[in-house]
């Protein structure tokens, strides 16, 4: 027997695991893949955006330079997510709303803890978007492993099985079967690291990116009540 026929009558590969596989095995495998093109989804849209949000921090240092209130919110980029414009527009329609309503029931409400409360909620708002995505990744890197193991231990049973029906447990009958199955293992981690890395990558930049958020946030409290503008 030539190396032709010896590759054709014993065909290893992920091809082979696939054709070979019964419902179980090509549903784990299909699972796997999905998980893993979200997560890079996922990871490429959350740094894009967070490499696009890099120079907020010097305009938002700059807001405070500016001549005017009005002026400070314009200089402000709206083109993209930008949580330092959603703070400032909600302080700004708090200065609207006392100013021009007398009668509404927030009236009754002390205007700085109004606003305080008014800026947390639009906080929270931001710290969600933030994390948008970091779920999925965290749930990925946590259970694709387990997942890949299950699809190796279901491969390995049932390459016991069939070997256990041929009679042959010769190296090259048992090598070749369980070599595969271990391919689920493999394929577990390969889409459980990214996801773990991208996660831990996106985590520590949002921190960073909040902190001076919440700076901002208290900064944007001190000015509106002392500037007595509420």
């Amino acid at each position: 027997m030539n190396d032709s026929e010896t590759h054709n009558a014993h065909p290893f590969g992920i091809l082979n695991l696939w054709s070979q596989g019964d419902t179980i095995t090509r549903t784990i495998a299909i699972i796997l893949l999905i998980m893993s093109v979200v997560s890079w989804v996922i990871i490429i849209s959350r740094a894009w955006g967070l490499w696009k949000m890099k120079p907020l921090h010097r305009i938002a240092k700059d807001f405070w330079g500016k001549s005017s209130w009005q002026e400070a919110i314009e200089s402000l980029p709206a083109n993209m997510m930008n949580p330092y414009l959603d703070l400032a527009n909600t302080a700004n329609q708090v200065i609207e709303d006392r100013q021009n309503s007398n009668t509404s029931i927030q009236q009754a409400v002390d205007a700085q803890d109004w606003l305080g409360r008014c800026l947390k909620e639009q906080l929270d708002t931001s710290t969600v978007q933030l994390q948008k995505g970091l779920a999925f990744l965290a749930s990925t890197g946590s259970t694709s492993p387990f997942i890949g193991l299950f699809g190796t231990v279901w491969g390995i049973y049932h390459a016991l099985m069939a070997i256990g029906s041929t009679g042959s447990a010769s190296i090259d009958q048992v090598a070749g079967p369980i070599g595969e199955a271990l391919i689920m293992t493999g394929l577990g981690l390969a889409v459980a690291i990214p996801a773990v890395l991208g996660f831990n990558a996106i985590s520590k930049s949002n921190r960073s990116i909040l902190i001076d958020v919440r700076r901002f946030a208290d900064d944007l409290h001190t000015y509106v009540t002392q500037a007595k503008k509420v």
